[in-house]
């Protein structure tokens, strides 16, 4: 098969395209022909070797946590899906080897959950990771409710995108925090109120729209965004990121980092919401599995808008 793949961890531009063996679906796995794997910022981290200590690695190896593709063949005692069944997955597996970015990819069937229908393939394939961080983010780590008031760091990303719409859906009110040119962006996901990180101090931009505070932080993005908005949020409230392990907060604030899991219960509460088109998957790029470098490059940058796509 064909694969995106590198040989040791370094720079981005000695991502290699060419023929790897293609794997064979084990016991309780399925094979996926892959059509769609989302890029996203851990994909680049993982190149780097800024995982390795966490999660080992066997080499070559294929990069990619996102897919969305067909099934194509069931491993022995494989039965939640027949060949030709539409899926995708959030693909982490406890060694770092076979990922998505590849023409197949082999998983345990316990991954992967029927793809949303009201959506294209290609959207589809960006959804898993992206969406399941903010899932769990909001809703595992975190306890966000409707009514409360929820403050999106880093809201024109993938995972930004995913929370602003996520939060949408159970009727909380979201303050979106990205740069000028992401304003309109996030006012079509969603949010009520946006502030441009640039034109200020972020605090004092939320306190002027929301004198009383907020009730939850969302932090997936670098900088100084949390730094200078951290005393917006309520005593008793929700601090959660995805970027800062320990990010200094106050004793009066519940604070969790996550990094995400897969899980399939989510993945199907998902596609239903995307179902019932209370999730949009904004596509900024796509490329192909020869230009997978060039991709991780770009979203390296965390400049990124909505989801970057590898078709296949």
């Amino acid at each position: 098969m064909r694969a995106a793949y590198f040989e040791e961890f370094g720079e981005l531009d000695q991502i290699k395209t060419g023929t790897l063996e293609r794997p064979e679906p084990g016991e309780g796995e399925v094979l996926v022909r892959v059509k769609a794997a989302g890029v996203n910022p851990v994909d680049a981290a993982v190149a780097r070797g800024m995982l390795k200590d966490a999660i080992p690695a066997r080499f070559p190896v294929i990069p990619g946590w996102d897919v969305a593709g067909v099934v194509e063949e069931q491993g022995h005692a494989a039965r939640r899906f027949e060949e030709g069944d539409e899926v995708y997955a959030y693909a982490r597996r406890p060694t770092i080897q076979h990922g998505t970015f590849a023409e197949y990819i082999a998983l345990p069937e316990a991954y992967l959950a029927r793809r949303p229908q009201n959506v294209t393939m290609e959207e589809a394939g960006g959804i898993p990771l992206v969406a399941l961080t903010a899932y769990q983010a909001l809703f595992e780590a975190g306890d966000l409710q409707e009514g409360q008031v929820l403050l999106v760091l880093g809201a024109s990303g993938g995972v930004g995108s995913m929370a602003i719409q996520l939060a949408k859906s159970i009727g909380a009110t979201v303050i979106g925090v990205a740069s000028k040119r992401n304003q309109n962006y996030m006012q079509e996901l969603g949010a009520d109120i946006t502030v441009d990180y640039k034109a200020g101090d972020v605090g004092d931009a939320v306190r002027s729209v929301m004198p009383a505070g907020v009730d939850f932080i969302f932090h997936c993005s670098r900088g100084d965004s949390l730094t200078q908005s951290m005393d917006t949020l309520k005593s008793g409230g929700q601090l959660v990121s995805i970027t800062n392990r320990q990010p200094g907060a106050p004793e009066d604030v519940s604070f969790q980092y996550v990094f995400v899991e897969p899980n399939t219960v989510q993945l199907q509460h998902i596609q239903q919401l995307a179902d019932e088109g209370k999730i949009k998957v904004p596509i900024s790029r796509t490329f192909s599995l020869e230009e997978a470098g060039q991709a991780l490059q770009e979203i390296e940058s965390l400049h990124s808008r909505g989801k970057t796509v590898i078709t296949l």
